[in-house]
């Protein structure tokens, strides 16, 4: 009983589908060893056949390659069959071949006699046509197409790469859809570089036809003679016939093989099967089917000439031409009924303009010259792709708020090296990197120059060196710090990242954020928006932030600051500065970790009156007088220069009414400068003032 169960078990469709690939191939084999009778060889030459007819029509209908990307594994197994075939057909006719034509079976019969009469010198001559046809046309040709498409193929993976990885990043397709298409493009290479070896395989079995051809016609003439008693002529008439059906019934089918791997290899596009596509592109053009009609029609008019097959041809052309004019028309005619009339229009002005020919600006956009492209192609083990990824993270992290996707793409209009990096469409920054090369900044304490080529870190600004890998240690020692191509990109792209915090928070992004925390505090949510403000005005208060350099990380502290300050006031300034003040601890700690005291600018007692009777009492009106803002300035960067020596953070600290203001105008002069209010100090910490901003002010 468990042993039927088990046979049962091992006979369902599933296991006889796995099994039924081995055991076709154990078959094969034991055709070159066991002898089989005339009928079995009858049966497998028939099999053939089909097989080879139905691969070429499987080729024919295949609308693109890798339809068919098991086809180099089924051109093997059919060249296998065909020469294990041989083997079993050769020692049967070797055997038996003195008995008749008949006797290595009527499909050799049928081939040896049938299609070539009987005739030796004919059957020879049909043998050596299609074998040249087979190995010197189709096959050689087909090699060549294949080969020469694995290797554009190859070629082209990296910039199929690049395009799936710039679409992902920018959220044009999901994973899921990347890693289909990233497995498409490698099966491609792997399908073209399989056909370019399994050609070797047809071209090898036409070489075999030909050397089994003659000792099958050697050995049967020696066979006959000696074993059978047979007179040479005979031997020689009756062994040739046998061997040239054989070899027949074998090129015939390996001639089918040969075309279908032409075929697979041959197209281009996808748009349909072989047929339809040249009946579409050969057979649709009236006028080319006119113009051919009429010279098929001249040559038969010519003395001598086979008039009535040309006219014939002529005609045939002609009548096609005239079917396929009467159909365009009607098409014209039915467009024509549906649709309203108009005043004719030139062809440029038939086309209306739709929201299609609105291309989107991407938010983020890399571009990068061909000589970068390996950079950002995954499969050279570019790394920038993967750095681009975590940077993206961890500006969500640190910032707060998830920016939109990096776009990548290559512009041949940059130079080779060059890279060009752009927000809404417009360039923030660029510059220059070398793959294979080193960046070596100089960070304002090195004991030495080095030798390379001369340039400025694109990030900040820094005098640097590019310099070979073998130069590496020498500039560490030296006290530079070097960073390779990919770092120098990721780190400006970081830092133009940063600096544009503001204007990468858009509205969707600002809602994606309170959908993010609504949550976990959904109520928390529902009170602010839009019960008491509305997106727009969050998304300002929030960008105010960020374009002071705070991160929106603590979303609570913010809307319950929000919904709290909200039902008294809605100007965004007002409430970023009540936000700034719930943040205060956050924003030192930033600037002062730990508990150590603040060291900090502050202005003169006299400049401080000064801007405050200029200002109005307010922090946002009134004018600063030209000369008192250009000392204000010049005296400013000198003092937070002098601060960044000492190696202290440039921060002045202002009374509320003056913190915006300040910020907004100090800024220009000194980027790095933070400008806090009072009320954003906590109580537990020190300050102390280490300079003053005033003397040459004024």
């Amino acid at each position: 009983m468990p042993e039927t169960l088990t046979l049962r078990a091992l006979m369902t469709p599933a296991n006889l589908r796995l099994l039924g690939a081995p055991i076709f191939i154990i078959m094969i084999l034991s055709m070159m060893v066991l002898p089989l009778p005339a009928f079995a060889l009858d049966v497998f030459f028939t099999f053939n056949i089909a097989i080879s007819v139905m691969v070429m029509l499987v080729a024919m209908y295949t609308r693109k390659p890798l339809d068919f990307s098991v086809f180099p594994t089924v051109l093997l197994v059919t060249t296998l069959l065909r020469l294990a075939l041989n083997v079993a057909s050769t020692r049967i006719v070797l055997l038996e071949g003195h008995n008749g034509p008949d006797a290595a079976g009527k499909v050799i019969e049928a081939f040896g006699h049938f299609l070539v009469g009987g005739n030796t010198a004919i059957g020879i001559v049909v043998f050596v046509i299609l074998v040249i046809i087979n190995f010197v046309v189709v096959t050689k040709g087909a090699g060549r197409i294949a080969e020469v498409s694995a290797r554009f193929t190859l070629d082209a993976m990296p910039g199929k790469q690049m395009a799936i990885d710039a679409d992902l990043n920018a959220g044009l397709i999901e994973e899921a859809e990347a890693k289909r298409r990233r497995k498409e493009v490698a099966q491609e290479s792997e399908f073209y570089g399989a056909m370019d070896g399994a050609s070797k395989f047809v071209r090898g079995d036409a070489v075999a036809g030909i050397l089994i051809l003659l000792i099958n016609i050697l050995g049967g003439f020696m066979v006959g003679v000696v074993q059978h008693g047979m007179s040479a002529s005979t031997a020689m008439e009756t062994y040739t016939l046998l061997t040239i059906g054989d070899g027949l019934v074998a090129q015939i089918p390996a001639l089918v093989i040969s075309i279908a791997a032409g075929l697979v290899v041959a197209r281009v596009g996808d748009e349909g099967d072989i047929g339809g596509l040249v009946v579409a592109q050969v057979f649709s053009n009236p006028r080319v089917l006119m113009l051919t009609a009429g010279i098929i029609g001249v040559l038969g008019l010519i003395p001598g000439m086979p008039n009535l097959v040309f006219i014939l041809i002529a005609g045939a052309l002609g009548w096609f031409a005239w079917k396929r004019i009467g159909a365009e028309q009607r098409e014209a005619a039915a467009a024509a009924q549906g649709k309203p009339e108009t005043a004719p229009q030139p062809a440029a002005e038939n086309l209306e303009a739709s929201w299609n020919d609105v291309a989107p600006v991407d938010v983020l956009g890399l571009e990068v010259g061909y000589r970068l492209i390996p950079m950002v192609d995954k499969g050279q083990d570019g790394e920038l792709l993967k750095r681009i990824r975590g940077l993206r993270k961890k500006f969500a992290q640190d910032v707060g708020f998830l920016a939109a996707p990096v776009h990548i793409r290559d512009n041949l209009e940059l130079k080779p090296n060059a890279y060009r990096i752009a927000l809404k469409g417009v360039e923030i920054g660029g510059g220059e990197a070398y793959p294979g090369q080193f960046l070596a900044i100089n960070p304002g304490r090195v004991s030495g120059p080095l030798a390379g080529r001369e340039t400025r870190d694109p990030a900040f600004d820094l005098p640097a060196f590019w310099i070979d890998i073998g130069q590496r240690e020498q500039a560490h020692a030296l006290g530079y710090t070097v960073v390779d191509a990919s770092t120098v990109v990721a780190t400006h792209l970081n830092h133009l990242i940063l600096n544009h915090a503001a204007e990468l928070l858009g509205r969707q992004e600002t809602q994606a954020l309170l959908d993010h925390i609504g949550k976990s505090a959904p109520k928390l949510v529902e009170d602010l928006v839009p019960a008491l403000l509305q997106v727009a005005t969050v998304q300002r208060v929030l960008q105010n932030l960020l374009d002071e350099g705070v991160n929106i990380r603590d979303m609570r502290t913010i809307i319950e600051t929000l919904a709290e300050n909200a039902p008294r006031t809605q100007d965004p300034l007002d409430l970023t500065s009540r936000v700034r003040q719930a943040l205060g601890r956050s924003i030192l700690q930033g600037l002062f970790p730990g508990n150590a005291e603040i060291q900090v600018m502050t202005l003169e007692p006299a400049l401080e009156r000064i801007l405050m009777q200029a200002m109005g009492g307010g922090g946002d009106g009134g004018a600063i007088e030209p000369s008192l803002a250009d000392g204000l300035l010049r005296h400013t960067a000198e003092v937070a220069q002098r601060q960044e020596d000492i190696g202290l953070p440039p921060v002045l600290l202002v009374p509320p009414q003056l913190r915006w203001l300040l910020s907004r105008f100090l800024r220009r002069a000194v980027p790095s400068l933070k400008v806090i209010a009072n009320s954003e100090v906590p109580e537990t910490r020190t300050i102390r003032v280490t300079s003053m901003v005033g003397a040459g002010a004024n």
